[in-house]
C-alpha cells in the first residue's frame, strides 16, 4: 500500500486550563505535563506519515481548543468552518479563517441556527457522513450537505443517540475498511462496508487515524492494533491517555487535508 492522500496538519497546543474541560469519561482530570508531551508525540507521528504541520499556541480561554477537528472540516475542495455545538467552545473558530486561508482558496462557514463539531463528520471519498449527535443539529448537517453539493461532492445524515461524535465509533481507515464499535456495529447506515469491529474492551480505539496508508493507534489497544497490521497497513502507536479523561481521541487533536 502507498497513498499520499493528505499534506498538511493543523494543530493546536493544548492550555493549561484543559484541567477544566468538558468530559464525561469520568477517569480524572488531566496531566497537563504528560498531555503536552503526548501532544508532541502526537506532532511527530503526523510528520512520519508525511505531513508538515502547523502548530497554533494554547489558548487558555478555552479549555477544550486542543480538539482542533471539532472547529472546521476540510475537503479537497474548500475548508468549512463549523459552529461547535457546545457553548463553551463557540468562540474558537475566531480567527481560524486566517489560519486556514493559507491552505484554502475557498472558506465557508456552517451558522446560527445551526452546530456542527467536526468530530461527527467522517469523509469518505468525496462522500462524507453526518452524525447527528447533542453537538450538531439538523440545521447545521443541512448547511453543510448544501456546501458540499456546491463543490460537487455530497453528504449524508446518520441517526445515533450513544456516543459522544460520530467517529467516537466509526473511523474510515480506507480501501473499504472501517472500524466499527457499539451503535454503529449494525447501524443502517453502514451496512454495505467492510467493517472491521472493535472489540468492546477497547472501543476507544475505533477512533485510529489513517493518513496516507499509515494508522495512527492509541497505545495499549492490542486487539484493534493486530487487526489493523493483519489488514497489511503500517501502525504508529501514540498514547493519548490524557486527552481520553476529556473524552479526546487521535482524530480530535489534528485537522487534515
Amino acid at each position: 500500500m502507498s497513498e499520499q492522500r493528505f499534506k498538511y496538519a493543523v494543530v493546536r497546543k493544548p492550555a493549561q486550563s484543559m484541567v477544566d474541560g468538558i468530559t464525561e469519561a469520568n477517569l480524572g482530570k488531566p496531566d497537563y505535563k504528560k498531555a503536552c508531551k503526548q501532544h508532541n508525540n502526537y506532532i511527530e507521528a503526523l510528520k512520519k506519515c508525511g505531513l508538515e504541520v502547523t502548530v497554533l499556541e494554547p489558548l487558555n480561554d478555552f479549555p477544550d481548543s486542543c480538539f482542533i477537528e471539532d472547529v472546521a472540516v476540510c475537503t479537497p475542495h474548500c475548508a468549512i468552518i463549523t459552529n461547535p455545538g457546545a457553548d463553551s467552545r463557540n468562540a474558537e473558530v475566531i480567527d481560524l479563517d486566517k489560519i486556514l486561508d493559507k491552505f484554502n482558496d475557498d472558506i465557508e462557514n456552517i451558522i446560527f441556527p445551526g452546530t456542527l463539531d467536526g468530530g461527527d463528520i467522517m469523509m469518505v471519498g468525496d462522500h462524507f457522513y453526518i452524525g447527528m449527535s447533542d453537538r450538531t443539529n439538523i440545521q447545521g448537517a443541512n448547511q453543510l450537505i448544501s456546501i458540499l453539493e456546491s463543490y460537487g461532492m455530497s453528504g449524508s445524515v446518520v441517526e445515533m443517540d450513544k456516543m459522544l461524535h460520530l467517529k467516537t465509533g466509526i473511523n474510515c481507515i480506507e480501501h473499504n475498511n472501517f472500524l466499527v464499535s457499539g451503535e454503529f456495529i449494525d447501524h443502517p447506515a453502514f451496512s454495505i462496508l467492510n467493517k472491521i469491529i472493535v472489540p468492546e474492551d477497547e472501543a476507544y480505539a475505533a477512533n485510529s487515524l489513517w493518513i496516507n496508508d499509515k494508522v495512527i493507534v492509541p497505545f495499549g489497544f492490542p486487539k484493534t492494533k493486530k487487526m489493523i497490521e493483519d489488514l497489511g497497513y503500517e501502525i504508529i502507536e501514540v498514547d493519548t491517555s490524557e486527552f481520553r479523561k476529556l473524552d479526546g481521541g487521535l482524530s480530535c487533536l489534528s485537522l487534515r487535508f
